[in-house]
């Protein structure tokens, strides 16, 4: 494969995968943890690192590539362990916080409260492995793929 085909498969793997979690957050109504959303960001970061690597030639690019999904690698396993009980998960895990509203207010159902969301809390699995799991060896296989392109010449 050609370093560009490369560069599109790695830049089209991070963007597949945050469009997938963000189909599960606004289409299935699943809202994320702390740990999920950070996952994010490593992924946005290779698209746009992808979108500069198609123009600019060099191994530099597509290893930052490479380190931005290993990141979000290292976070996908860190989480999957919390997820696992095998470690302790963040002190502050949880997206949505009940901080500052009134006992009132939270049996009220007319007021709008965001869900807590535990990052230990396994909203969805296929093959008996988390989205967080499935993101990290997705996202090794993609690190994977930047290397390759750091090492291809056109």
């Amino acid at each position: 494969m050609t370093r560009t085909s490369l560069i599109w498969l790695a830049l089209l793997g991070s963007t597949a995968l945050l469009a997938g979690a963000f189909a599960f957050q606004y289409v299935g109504g699943m809202a994320p943890c702390t740990l999920c959303i950070w996952q994010r960001w490593p992924h946005a970061v290779a698209v746009l690192i992808g979108l500069l690597a198609l123009r600019v030639r060099g191994p530099v690019l597509p290893l930052i590539g490479t380190l931005a999904l290993v990141v979000t690698a290292g976070l996908a396993l860190f989480h999957t362990g919390v997820e696992r009980h095998w470690w302790e998960g963040l002190a502050s895990c949880s997206a949505g916080s009940i901080a500052g509203i009134s006992a009132q207010d939270l049996i009220d159902p007319a007021k709008a409260v965001a869900p807590v969301v535990r990052c230990g809390d396994v909203a969805w699995s296929m093959a008996g492995l988390s989205m967080a799991s499935w993101n990290g060896i997705l996202s090794v296989l993609l690190a994977g793929v930047w290397l390759m392109a750091a090492r291809t010449r056109d």
